[in-house]
């Protein structure tokens, strides 16, 4: 009976010793992690590059300026195909108000690039 007992203590122990070294542990779901991390930045990296992923400015069309007028309301002017139109731009949707007979000139470059500038300017100091 001795012997039985022993040899079942034995089992009970190389059972417990293989369930805890099957885990993956703390190193290996932390590498898990900044794998997974790692794909997506290189496929947003790739995406970004890729001609065709509408992260390009359509060569036809282009924002001349742009006017907050309320929280979420603004009044655009766009330039398409050569004609300008005033575009009211809502949360409940997009809408053509106005086609300009003139061209307006467009913004400074300054102005459109308000936060871009000063964050450039106090990166430099």
């Amino acid at each position: 009976m001795s012997t039985a007992a022993a040899a079942g203590a034995a089992a009970g122990k190389a059972g417990v010793g293989t369930a805890v070294a099957a885990g993956p542990g703390i190193a290996g779901g932390l590498f898990a992690l900044l794998l997974v991390v790692g794909l997506i930045l290189g496929l947003a990296w790739l995406l970004k590059r890729m001609p065709g992923s509408g992260f390009r400015q359509a060569p036809g069309l282009r924002m001349v300026a742009a006017l907050q007028v309320g929280a979420k309301e603004r009044l655009v002017v766009v330039e398409a195909g050569g004609e300008q139109i005033l575009v009211g731009v809502t949360p409940a949707g997009i809408r053509s108000l106005h086609t300009l007979r003139e061209p307006i000139a467009e913004a400074a470059p300054a102005a459109q690039a308000g936060f871009a500038m000063l964050l450039r300017q106090h990166l430099k100091k």
